[in-house]
């Protein structure tokens, strides 16, 4: 009878310490849920308007200037476009409405391509094959991160740290 009953005993054991498992399992992962997520240093774009926008950035790397583009932004979401702390005070957007055809620019040229690219320097643009535009800049006051919203009005683009 000593033997069925340690045997009997094992059983409920194992069950119990399954269940406690599974229930500290199914905590930690509440846990995971409904803890803020940790604040990320990066350049993000905000896209506060009803039409898919494409972006460019631009700034300046070891390497020297370089732009780089096209991220896809859907309406009303955001996209993060250097991950990251970021290295530089001054950064340089340029982005375009796809289906309106409206353009966020500025007073800066910058080189851009038709497709997704990533181009060194500013200069010849034109000789070099690329398109030059006008990038708006952003002082960042050297902050890990930053974002720019863009909205439909124009002049009511917000940037923000």
């Amino acid at each position: 009878m000593e033997a069925v009953r340690a045997n009997s005993h094992r059983p409920t054991f194992l069950k119990a310490s399954g269940l406690l498992q599974a229930g500290l399992f199914l905590f930690a992962g509440f846990l995971a849920l409904s803890v803020p997520e940790e604040a990320r240093a990066d350049f993000r774009v905000c896209n506060g308007t009803q039409n898919l926008v494409g972006v460019a950035i631009g700034y300046r790397a070891k390497e020297g200037w370089i732009t780089e583009g096209w991220w896809q932004v859907p309406a009303t979401t955001c996209a993060t476009l250097i991950e990251g702390e970021l290295q530089s005070r001054y950064y340089y957007l340029y982005a375009e409405d796809a289906a309106r055809g409206g353009r966020w620019t500025g007073d800066v040229n910058m080189c851009v391509a038709e497709n997704e690219f990533k181009i060194t320097g500013v200069q010849d643009c034109f000789a070099r094959g690329f398109q030059r535009m006008g990038f708006k800049e952003y002082d960042t006051g050297r902050q890990g991160s930053w974002m720019v919203q863009l909205s439909d009005t124009p002049g009511t683009q917000e940037s923000q740290n």
